[in-house]
């Protein structure tokens, strides 16, 4: 079955043809490591690893590669925030990003790649870029210039013409003046010890050169899959793009897919407003990183959330609910092939988890579907939803004693007899020998106390 994605780059959905049959290679923008992220990024995270895991469950040959950007103007200024070493301060949250990702149960990439281990890599690109006339020397540093570039903007459809014409040295900027960028910034007194030695002078990468080296070293010149979040359009994959593409002369992504907002208060998450929320701000409040992952694959990922406490742990008791039943259901069933068809149907379009998750229930809920083999085809759909439901707690129906069994059938048909009386007379009988009865939609669940 073809897996179909967004396409940034075309506005279309398309269906993907893969670089090399059977492969496909896979590019995140990963963190800037000077903060621990919110929750609005990991959103971003969570979409990755869904992807990952659908190009899986279609037994592609999969290789992730995310970026740690660990040298930039932001690790740099907060270094000298926190009087400690770049290498120490980015060491530390990147360990913290790393806790977050096996919180959110999102599987480790392939390569994780650290901008400062790719240093020559980055210096050998630029070097391309000057020879080529794409790039040139400035006071202060290497800059590409935009008007040397074909269709420079596309991918943000962005109309240069009308846009000023200038430098910025800044990695971030006015999303809506294109302006030629730094790929290298001068040594200077502010970058400490953030310094390398260059044929074109000591001094730094620029932000925008660090994803196109390390993407191009791991994957080569053109890569099938390139995610990141909405906000990354412009300009830094516009301008990955641009340094990329000038230096090889061929295409540097097929596929362009990034992932929408998430607001609060109706107001876009991000540290510059203040107004971001952590995954421990969701564990002092009693909700489990998995139900927040829960939560977010209940909105396509091109939709943008608003994100509140309370629709939050409703999703929680949604899935309490759900792991409750997966419980109830033994092993030794098969997947149920028609449900399967559906489901790969639904997450290859597109990623459409808001109705896989809805198939999910559907299939809880079948009574014509046998309950093993419910376990097996639900397990099956938790390759791409990585909500551990294999965790689920078990219970063993050989545990009950069989005098409990039958106190618990007798209940069972003076319910259906609608003889309510007689049936609270035996669940108090079974509570006072120790059981309880949760009755759920698979029947009773026998609890011990």
């Amino acid at each position: 079955m073809d897996i179909k994605l967004f396409n940034t780059l075309s506005r279309e959905k398309e269906t993907f043809k893969p670089l090399k049959k059977g492969a496909v290679s896979i590019y995140n923008c990963g963190p800037t490591v000077y903060d621990t992220p919110h929750i609005g990024n990991y959103r971003t995270f969570v979409m990755d690893d869904i992807l990952r895991r659908i190009f899986e469950y279609n037994n592609y040959e999969v290789t992730q590669v995310m970026n740690v950007t660990d040298v930039d103007d932001k690790t740099i200024k907060r270094s000298r925030v926190e009087n400690v070493s770049l290498e120490d301060l980015t060491r530390k949250y990147e360990k913290l990003f790393l806790y977050g990702l096996s919180s959110l149960n999102i599987e480790l990439p392939h390569h994780l790649t650290r901008a400062t281990e790719h240093i020559q890599a980055m210096i050998d690109l630029i070097s391309v870029l000057l020879d080529k006339g794409v790039a040139y020397k400035a006071e202060d540093g290497i800059y590409v210039n935009i008007s040397k570039v074909e269709d420079y903007g596309g991918l943000a459809h962005l109309d240069i013409k009308a846009a000023s014409r200038s430098r910025i040295a800044n990695d971030e900027y006015d999303k809506e003046n294109a302006r030629d960028f730094a790929v290298w910034k001068s040594k200077s007194a502010d970058d400490g010890d953030a310094s390398w030695p260059a044929p074109f002078g000591e001094g730094r990468p620029g932000w925008h050169i660090e994803c196109s080296a390390m993407s191009m070293k791991a994957l080569g010149p053109t890569i099938d899959v390139h995610t990141g979040g909405q906000d990354l359009l412009f300009p830094h994959h516009t301008n990955e793009i641009a340094q990329s593409e000038s230096a090889t002369g061929k295409p540097f992504v097929k596929y362009w897919v990034h992932g929408a907002f998430m607001d609060v208060s109706n107001e876009k998450m991000a540290k510059s407003k203040g107004n971001f929320v952590k995954l421990e701000n969701l564990l002092d409040a009693s909700i489990s990183p998995l139900s927040f992952r829960y939560w977010l694959m209940t909105a396509h990922y091109r939709s943008p959330v608003n994100f509140t406490l309370d629709s939050v742990r409703a999703a929680q008791n949604a899935l309490i609910k759900f792991m409750a039943a997966m419980a109830t259901l033994p092993d030794g069933g098969k997947v149920d092939q028609d449900y399967k068809d559906r489901f790969t149907g639904f997450v290859n379009d597109d990623m459409d988890m808001p109705k896989a998750i809805a198939l999910a229930w559907e299939l809880m809920k079948n009574q014509e579907v046998t309950p093993a083999d419910k376990r097996a085809t639900l397990l099956d759909f938790d390759r791409v939803f990585g909500l551990k439901l294999t965790e689920a707690p078990r219970f063993k129906e050989e545990s009950v004693p069989a005098e409990i069994q039958a106190l618990v059938d007798a209940r069972e048909q003076a319910r259906k007899a609608k003889d309510w009386k007689k049936a609270d007379a035996l669940r108090a009988e079974i509570e006072i020998r120790g059981f309880e009865v949760d009755d759920t939609a698979e029947g009773p669940r026998i609890i011990s106390k």
